[in-house]
């Protein structure tokens, strides 16, 4: 079963007759972008228990609305009255003309900070590998042995190295 999707205009003007508005994404990503009067409740956090209560419809989003889409099965069944999906998610609102708040204090997302780290140390081992000796190739080997590992296993080493980074230890 999934839940119908909405205009950003639509969310907007159940959120301004009392509709919750639930942010979906991680913790780290709504630190640093977020829909002034949205809650967050990661994914990754849902526990089976009932957001919200009878008498208030919920908008659920996330930042393209592809994970809400994708969950909306158990979105729905957290719900414990009407519920919808924003279609677009946040980035539909921001295209929309609607506010958001941007905390650039904040690091950007973890998932961009692996991609990052990743990519450049992949371009790094292409171009040593070219320049230097070709023994440095094996890091672009290595890197990308990492990220099948992350996506089989669903953990990432890099991330966790990551969060111990100082420019980390700000997020909310």
């Amino acid at each position: 079963m999934s839940l119908p999707l909405i205009t950003p205009s639509d969310a907007k003007a159940l959120v301004e007759r009392g509709a919750i508005l639930i942010d979906i994404r991680e913790i780290d990503e709504f630190a640093r972008e977020r829909i002034p009067q949205s809650k967050n409740a990661p994914l990754s956090k849902l526990d089976g228990s009932t957001i919200g209560s009878e008498d208030q419809a919920i908008v659920f989003l996330c930042k393209s609305g592809a994970r809400t889409v994708a969950n909306a099965p158990r979105l729905k069944a957290s719900a414990s009255c009407e519920a919808f999906i924003i279609e677009g998610g946040i980035e539909a609102w921001k295209r929309a003309g609607f506010p958001v708040a941007v905390d650039k204090k904040q690091p950007i997302e973890m998932m961009r900070q692996v991609q990052i780290a990743a990519g450049s140390l992949v371009v790094l081992g292409a171009v040593l590998g070219y320049a230097v000796a070709p023994g440095f190739y094996a890091l672009s080997g290595a890197v990308g042995a990492g990220l099948m590992f992350s996506g089989i296993s669903g953990t990432c080493a890099m991330a966790r190295i990551l969060k111990l980074m100082p420019w980390n230890s700000t997020t909310a």
